[in-house]
């Protein structure tokens, strides 16, 4: 244990089942056995690779005080990483934007996660009468739910025939390519888990705006076709 006046003793930390992609709450019992008052710092975590190469570094923060010599509880959480899989979970304490208490010589409490699948069964996809699901459509929503994202959406399709252009708001959504956690458009017709609901809406379909911190993804693999409104049947 590190003399000085920022020190931290780990006593218990009790891990749940992790999912991929989902928040999990944790115990964590720890000490204040340095000789200053805790009162910047957050307790956070890293996911780590079997070889220790970070995959997730800036975990969830967490404020924890306590004067020295005190021994507090505290209940955080961590968002699993995606995919699932087997990782490392390390926990330290950060005074933000200077050093993580490892860095001053700190233990860090660290952990072998066998991270499960996302349970996708209460998704629901919002896809209106009279849009066309490619055959794979379900099965690739389900693995990509699964995989931890928790609103999934994918390319769209226009069938209007020779006569009749694609409307211009779907050139983002041209089938092809693979998966993209970072697009910048709405998810059109998209499979969300609960609590997310459609808060947008693109061409009378509903869509969903990426929003606060549950992971997303848009896949152009994911194909639906959209048909002109006459030949499609009212929602």
């Amino acid at each position: 244990m590190p003399a000085g006046p920022l020190a931290v003793r780990w006593h218990a930390v009790d891990m749940p089942p992790v999912e991929a992609g989902a928040l999990a709450d944790v115990h964590v019992e720890l000490e204040n056995a340095g000789g200053a008052l805790w009162r910047d710092l957050k307790l956070s975590y890293h996911w780590l690779d079997e070889r220790g190469n970070p995959i997730v570094w800036d975990g969830i923060r967490t404020p924890v005080a306590a004067a020295a010599g005190e021994r507090v509880a505290v209940t955080t959480q961590v968002r699993g990483p995606i995919p699932p899989g087997t990782y490392r979970l390390a926990f330290d304490l950060v005074d933000e934007n200077r050093f993580w208490l490892a860095e001053l010589g700190n233990h860090t409490p660290t952990f072998d996660v066998a991270v499960a699948p996302r349970d996708a069964r209460t998704a629901r996809a919002y896809v209106p009468n009279g849009i066309v699901v490619a055959p794979d459509w379900e099965e690739r929503v389900y693995v990509a739910h699964t995989e931890g994202y928790a609103a999934v959406g994918g390319s769209i399709a226009y069938d209007g025939g020779r006569l009749r252009r694609a409307p211009d708001e779907l050139a983002p959504y041209a089938p092809g390519g693979g998966g993209n956690p970072a697009f910048e458009h709405p998810l059109i017709c998209p499979s969300l888990l609960p609590p997310l609901a459609p808060n947008a809406e693109l061409l009378g379909l509903p869509a969903w705006r990426p929003e606060g911190d549950e992971p997303w993804v848009y896949d152009a693999r994911i194909a639906l076709t959209l048909r002109p409104r006459s030949d499609r049947r009212r929602a």
